[in-house]
């Protein structure tokens, strides 16, 4: 029979190490645990970004799209056209997309930003040949992009979880929003879908996201070939570009590159 040893002073003070050992193990792991869930949410709080496993799985579905179709053809647009014949493209997607610029000027209560747009659209399309020559810009009235989404800011609306839509991009919650309001309120697509003229509204989108993935076909590769998360590099980068946006440009943008918002004309 095995004998039971008495519990001695030195015994007891051994348990007593034991038990303080385990515990300070045991509390050491869960400040581990609490400092990790505290980094993680700290992390997510700083790039508003809740849903990344379903953004990082539709971010490479459009990457997919981008290298199979989008970037192949603005490679051949950017070859065929030369610089003068892309800007005057530009100028005209500019010069269509005045009336949003322009209701979204007077919603934000910018009435000297709202009076510029009215003067670049009569300037642009009269003696700049319906908008090819950005006669306005030559004349100390450059363009100014203003979306809904930049409105419901202004206004003092969240932005909302970052979401990245099937082939638009990088977006929010309020800039999704906001792009589909414009949809509905664009008077060219308006025009289109109630003369069955839908082709003009095709043309047109076709036409800016070719001419705006060309803009950047360079500077997208860059930041592909030198990041290390490709995904966050372009979340930030959209964040930094929209910030400045709603700031009028007034955010410091001098050290990054201009990267498109592909669900936000320019």
């Amino acid at each position: 029979m095995a004998r039971h040893l008495p519990a001695t002073p030195i015994r007891r003070r051994g348990i007593a190490a034991l038990l303080a050992a385990a515990l300070l193990c045991t509390v050491t792991a869960t400040g581990a645990g609490a400092q990790d869930r505290s980094a993680r949410q700290a992390q997510e709080d700083s790039t508003n970004d809740p849903l990344e496993p379903m953004n990082r799985g539709v971010f490479w579905f459009n990457e997919g799209v981008d290298t199979i179709l989008l970037r192949p053809t603005a490679k051949v647009y950017r070859a065929v056209l030369p610089d003068p014949a892309r800007t005057g493209i530009r100028n005209v997607l500019r010069n269509l997309r005045s009336p949003l610029d322009l209701a979204n000027q007077l919603l934000q209560g910018d009435v000297p930003g709202a009076a510029n747009v009215i003067k670049r659209f009569v300037i642009n399309s009269t003696v700049g040949l319906a908008g090819l020559i950005d006669v306005a810009a030559e004349k100390g009235i450059p363009y100014e992009y203003e979306s809904l989404d930049q409105t419901f800011a202004v206004w003092g609306v969240p932005e909302g979880p970052y979401l990245v839509l099937p082939v638009l991009g990088s977006s929010s919650v309020r800039d999704a929003f906001g792009t589909a309001g414009e949809f509905f309120a664009d008077p060219i697509s308006n025009y289109a879908s109630n003369t069955d003229r839908t082709w003009i509204s095709y043309t047109r989108a076709g036409l800016y996201a070719v001419d705006t993935r060309s803009e950047y076909l360079d500077a997208l590769d860059d930041v592909k070939r030198n990041s290390f998360d490709y995904y966050a590099s372009m979340r930030s980068l959209y964040r930094q570009r929209r910030d400045g946006w709603i700031r009028d440009g007034k955010a410091d943008m001098t050290q990054m590159p201009d990267i498109p918002d592909y669900d936000n004309p320019q």
